[in-house]
C-alpha cells in the first residue's frame, strides 16, 4: 500500500491543506493520504499552537467525507519536538509492508539540508514538492533523484491569518470547511483577543 504523508501543524486545518491533499489523491499513485499532525515542529514555537488533540479533532472533521484522506496522530506518543526521520523510522517499524512518500511545500524543501538526518530521508524516501507562492522551483535531479514536483491549485491563505481572523471576530467562511468553523467556535479554540 502506498501512503502519502503530509506533515504539518494544521493549526487549524484549512481549505488550502485539503486542496493539496486532494491533489495528491488525484495523482492516482496513493491509496491514502495521511495528514500527520505534528505536536511540536522543531522550527516553530509552541506558544501559538492549540493542543494537538484539538488539531486532530479539526482535521478529522475536515476529512470526514474523504475516505482517502485521514488525519494521523502517529507523532503524539513520539518524543518532541517531532523530527521527520524519527517518525518515518517508527512508521516503517510498525508498517513494514507500506511504502511512504513525503509531501511538502517548496518553502520546506528549500531547507531540507538543515533537517535532522536529511541524507537518510532523501536516500530512502520519495518526496513530492508542491509550489508555495510564486517561487521558481529548480530541483537538482542528480542530488535529489527521488523528488518530484506536483502542480496543485494554491490559495494564498495561511493558518496564521485564520487564527488572527478568529481573534478579531472576522468571518473565515470558505477558508475552512463550515463544520470546522462550527467546532472552533463551539469549543472556543481560538478565542477573541
Amino acid at each position: 500500500m502506498n501512503i502519502a504523508l503530509f506533515f504539518g501543524s494544521f493549526n487549524p486545518i484549512h481549505t488550502g491543506h485539503l486542496i493539496i491533499a486532494q491533489s495528491i489523491c488525484n495523482l492516482g499513485s496513493f491509496q491514502e493520504v495521511w495528514l500527520v499532525i505534528t505536536p511540536q515542529n522543531p522550527n516553530k514555537t509552541k506558544a501559538s499552537l492549540i493542543a494537538h488533540t484539538k488539531r486532530y479533532i479539526l482535521a478529522d472533521i475536515a476529512t470526514d467525507k474523504h475516505p482517502q484522506i485521514r488525519p494521523s496522530n502517529i507523532e503524539f506518543n513520539l518524543p518532541q519536538p517531532s523530527y521527520t526521520i524519527d517518525t518515518l523510522a517508527y512508521l516503517q517499524s510498525i508498517y513494514p509492508n507500506r511504502k511512504f512518500t513525503i509531501v511538502m511545500g517548496w518553502d520546506n524543501f528549500k531547507t531540507i539540508e538543515k533537517w535532522k538526518n536529511y541524507e537518510k530521508i532523501i536516500a530512502h524516501f520519495s518526496i513530492i514538492v508542491y509550489k508555495r507562492g510564486t517561487d521558481k522551483i529548480e530541483i537538482d535531479s542528480e542530488k535529489f533523484p527521488k523528488v518530484t514536483l506536483m502542480d496543485a491549485p494554491l490559495l494564498d491563505i495561511s493558518a496564521t491569518m485564520i487564527r488572527e481572523n478568529f481573534s478579531k471576530g472576522i468571518d473565515n467562511k470558505y477558508l475552512l470547511p463550515d463544520e470546522v468553523i462550527e467546532e472552533i467556535q463551539k469549543g472556543g479554540y481560538y478565542p477573541l483577543a
